[in-house]
């Protein structure tokens, strides 16, 4: 085994954990999830059946990967933040994983502490939400959002700073350009 596993949690038959991987205090890995190699997953985080988790994720305390949740590579998920994964939930009347809607968090994407990610969206590739936020809607790349409902206040360097109205980041000298409501990366 060449990852770490906290004695108090509890790690399911069928799961797969690549190398690296750090599961810490009263975590719960459900079947048939795949978690990638050097991932933090903080205390008290559980990641539901079936559910896809790349390379170099790190997900904060208090979270809850719901079926139906993929992140991608380098991906942030900060504290108590929340995923769903069904728009009409009803404990009387249950539809199981086969209506649950599909939410995708992109490569290098960032999501703030107690923020809500509405399942069905998709948050782009180095896409920061605010804390506290609440995505209803698909997030761009780079996209910066915060509020609720959560709406694109600016846009944010891959190295995670907003941007200025040039599209250059001063810190780490990338600089981007608007095509059609894109932001792109100048190579």
């Amino acid at each position: 085994m060449q990852y770490f596993v906290h004695e108090s949690s509890y790690i399911d038959d069928d799961v797969k954990i690549g190398e690296g991987t750090k599961v810490w205090h009263f975590s719960h890995i459900h079947s048939g999830a795949e978690i990638g190699e050097k991932c933090s997953i903080g205390q008290n985080v559980n990641v539901s059946n079936n559910v896809k988790i790349g390379d170099g994720v790190k997900i904060q305390n208090n979270v809850s990967v719901y079926e139906g949740v993929e992140i991608e590579d380098y991906v942030f998920c900060g504290p108590s933040m929340v995923f769903t994964n069904d728009l009409t939930p009803r404990s009387k009347y249950p539809k199981g994983s086969t209506a649950y809607k599909k939410t995708l968090v992109k490569y290098g994407a960032s999501i703030g502490a107690n923020a809500t990610i509405v399942c069905g969206n998709t948050v782009g590739s180095w896409a920061m939400v605010a804390s506290g936020a609440v995505v209803t809607k698909n997030v761009p790349d780079y996209a910066l959002m915060a509020g609720v409902p959560a709406k694109q206040i600016g846009w944010v360097c891959e190295c995670g700073l907003p941007l200025k109205e040039d599209y250059s980041c001063k810190e780490c000298d990338r600089s981007y350009e608007l095509i059609e409501g894109s932001l792109n990366e100048i190579k």
